[in-house]
């Protein structure tokens, strides 16, 4: 008996060890949990710690003098899982990103640059690119759901911060790098272990910057993009995708985008060269036709800047620039040709020719060639350049395409100044003297004044105004004037400047307006003037015209501008700066800073890019999220304020509408010249017209009293229904 009363008491020690020793293993398994629990959902583990604190004080000891019984256990999970499902309505679902989760994310990155947290970052910025796309969220990803907050935190810190943290695993140095450096490190192993986290960084980057519609922000990115930029030499086809989104913002964006634009473009083709530069160069100038199509005065200057912008790439690879030039010149020769052909109908070739298209086209070529004059690369194109202009110019003789023509002219003025060469331009404005139109009377009265540089064609009736008249004469005076200053240093000035002042002695006799004889006069002294200048240097001198001393002839007056002409040819230029700024009403600029390139804008850029966090985060503070919330205005709250501003303003403008029933009649004065002067015109009609307008004066209706009257009652009545809701 006894030694069976041992073997029981052996079994019951043993099957209490067992039961203690599985008891350990669930109490370490529990702890485990918890600290699993604590380490992948915290705010969980918070809530379990607010509102259960017995399950995370659990104690191994504990376990020697507690029996569980399966009831208890049963018990114990049935409150645990009513703990989850309460904290699954009270918190946010388990992919919501918050903000203490991007926190730690970023103090983890900028500590110790902790690998874990940056893909974690980059799989929260895929998701905030990505966010209300029109597939829905995806069930793999681990993130999907975030807030406005949360989004711009996550964008701020992004577009700051990766591309050096990038370059940090990369083992790349701080800025710079071409694609050299990026086709050598694409055979090393940080590249093979991080080439995910780059392609993800950029290809993302680019599918947000197809959603976004604010200027500010898309501005924003590409600034930070611009660092980065290097690193497309390893994604050709990301790289075609960059260049065809930068192209768009720079030819249709407003406000800076434009110029950010295009210098991420032109950082583009500096750092990966030909690879990009061909693309954005056809790209470029794709855009700027586009933009070319219709022009007016207030577009003249969005049209300079794209045309200074595409003439500024092309100095990044002139050699190569050399060869689109001219394949493009080329092309505009061939529709010349066509258009000149006999076998063809003028009257439909010619205007592919007189077009504002075409017409721009050649004005960019031209400032292309002026611009780089003095490295020589493009210099061969000169001459059939200017062939082709002279062509268009003399295409249609007729005087409604006189603006035209002195584009033209401009144009060959600017070609010969550059590059110090002869173009025979004198003919071409002695010619348009000669027009019947110049000679007539201007029976269409004095005419609204003609801005000759938005305009390629006027009608008929504003050809026999005076205004036009004037502008055109005036115009041919100052360009010939332009062409013969720049020969004025000569030693064959005398002879070539003897056929047009002979013509412009004709051009005298022939007019029958005092205003244009009194020009041409002026004018011709100044060339006479400025022939006894040349002409008493050169009495001195003993070498031939063709010898080489030749071209040093008068060349200390000539850096001096010491000549007549000279000195006639800079009044004149004011005079012209003069009129043109009378006839705009006002700057205009073109998407605010888009159309200003030079110092300032450059200046304004870089002020951008060594600004603080502070502006940074007022551009992506705008609670904007891409995708199904960007379909919603974000302006609400704005409309909302100006609709309650709208009612609140509606009960003064009743009361000053009665102000506003007296008006002020204004009745122009005497036509002046642009020197304050009265013209003296000689035709009947004007002489006429001239005293009538003389008599007139400003004039103001006095207010009539039955006006008066109907205001008082008015007021009487209206003061009577307030007081009437006052009392009710």
């Amino acid at each position: 008996m006894g030694s069976k009363n041992k073997a029981k008491k052996t079994k019951e020690e043993n099957k209490s060890k067992n039961i203690d020793s599985m008891d350990d293993l669930k109490a370490e398994d529990h702890m485990e949990q918890l600290q699993r629990l604590q380490e992948k959902d915290p705010e969980f583990y918070e809530f379990l710690k607010e509102h259960d604190k017995e399950l995370l004080e659990f104690d191994e000891d504990s376990n020697e003098d507690v029996e569980i019984d399966e009831e208890e256990e049963e018990t114990d999970l049935h409150n645990i899982e009513h703990l989850t499902r309460a904290a699954e309505k009270d918190l946010p679902s388990k992919n919501t990103i918050t903000s203490t989760m991007v926190d730690s994310w970023c103090n983890a990155i900028q500590g110790n640059a902790n690998l874990g947290a940056v893909r974690s970052l980059m799989r929260a910025f895929r998701t905030a690119c990505h966010y209300g796309d029109d597939s829905g969220d995806d069930n793999t990803t681990k993130f999907s759901v975030m807030s406005s907050s949360v989004f711009n935190k996550i964008m701020l810190f992004v577009l700051t911060e990766m591309d050096g943290i990038l370059r940090g695993l990369l083992r790349l140095p701080s800025s710079g790098g071409k694609k050299e450096t990026i086709m050598d490190l694409m055979t090393s192993r940080p590249w093979k272990n991080y080439n995910n986290l780059v392609k993800s960084y950029l290809g993302n980057a680019l599918h947000v910057l197809n959603q976004m519609t604010d200027t500010e922000m898309i501005s924003f990115t590409l600034r930070k993009l611009r660092n980065s930029s290097v690193f497309l030499a390893a994604f050709p086809a990301l790289l075609r995708k960059y260049i065809k989104v930068a192209l768009h913002f720079w030819g249709t964006g407003g406000g800076a985008l434009p110029i950010v634009s295009f210098l991420f473009l032109r950082d583009l083709c500096i750092r990966l060269g030909s690879d990009c530069l061909d693309d954005s160069i056809r790209g470029m100038y794709k855009g700027y036709v586009l933009n070319c199509q219709l022009v007016n005065a207030t577009k003249l200057q969005h049209i300079q800047f794209l045309g200074n912008c595409f003439i500024e790439l092309l100095r990044v690879d002139l050699p190569s620039s050399y060869q689109h030039a001219f394949t493009y010149i080329r092309q505009l020769a061939m529709i010349l040709k066509e258009a000149l052909s006999e076998s063809t109908k003028k009257k439909e070739i010619f205007r592919k020719v007189y077009q504002w298209k075409y017409v721009n086209c050649l004005e960019l070529w031209a400032g292309a060639i002026c611009a780089y004059s003095s490295e020589g690369d493009l210099m061969p194109l000169a001459y059939p350049l200017s062939q082709i202009i002279s062509g268009v110019a003399r295409l249609v003789p007729s005087a409604c395409y006189f603006p035209l023509r002195l584009r033209c002219v401009r144009m060959l003025n600017r070609i010969a100044a550059s590059t110090g060469t002869f173009v025979p331009v004198s003919l071409l404005l002695l010619d348009m003297l000669e027009m019947k139109e110049l000679h007539k009377p201007p029976t269409g009265g004095v005419g609204k004044a003609v801005d000759l540089r938005a305009v390629l064609k006027v009608s008929k009736t504003t050809l026999k105004t005076r205004a036009f008249q004037e502008a055109c004469v005036f115009s041919v005076v100052e360009e010939l004037t332009e062409h013969l200053s720049q020969w004025s240093y000569s030693v064959a000035f005398f002879e070539l400047s003897f056929v047009p002042a002979v013509r412009l002695r004709n051009f005298c006799k022939s007019t029958k307006v005092d205003r244009f004889r009194r020009e041409m006069r002026k004018l011709i002294h100044q060339i006479n003037s400025n022939s006894e200048f040349t002409n008493k240097k050169r009495a001195t001198v003993s070498f031939m015209p063709n010898d080489l001393e030749a071209a040093s002839f008068l060349e200390d007056e000539k850096k001096s501008e010491a000549s007549p002409l000279s000195q006639y040819a800079a009044t004149l230029r004011q005079r012209a700066q003069q009129r043109n700024d009378t006839m705009m009403e006002s700057s205009v600029l073109i998407g605010e800073k888009s159309s200003i390139f030079g110092n300032k804008m450059e200046d304004d850029v870089d002020d951008d890019d060594d600004s603080s966090h502070g502006k940074e985060a007022r551009v992506f503070n705008s609670s904007w999220l891409p995708g199904r919330d960007s379909k919603i205005n974000p302006n609400e709250e704005e409309k909302k304020v100006k609709t309650k501003k709208k009612k609140k303003q509606k009960e003064p403008q009743e009361q000053t509408a009665l102000d506003e029933d007296v008006v002020e009649d204004f009745v122009l004065s005497s036509d002046e010249d642009e020197d304050g002067s009265i013209s003296d015109p000689t035709d009947a009609e004007d002489v006429e017209s001239e005293k009538r307008n003389r008599k007139m004066h400003i004039k103001r209706q006095k207010p009539p009293v039955d006006s008066l009257k109907k205001k008082r009652k008015f007021q009487e009545q209206k003061s009577k229904k307030r007081k009437r809701v006052n009392r009710a």
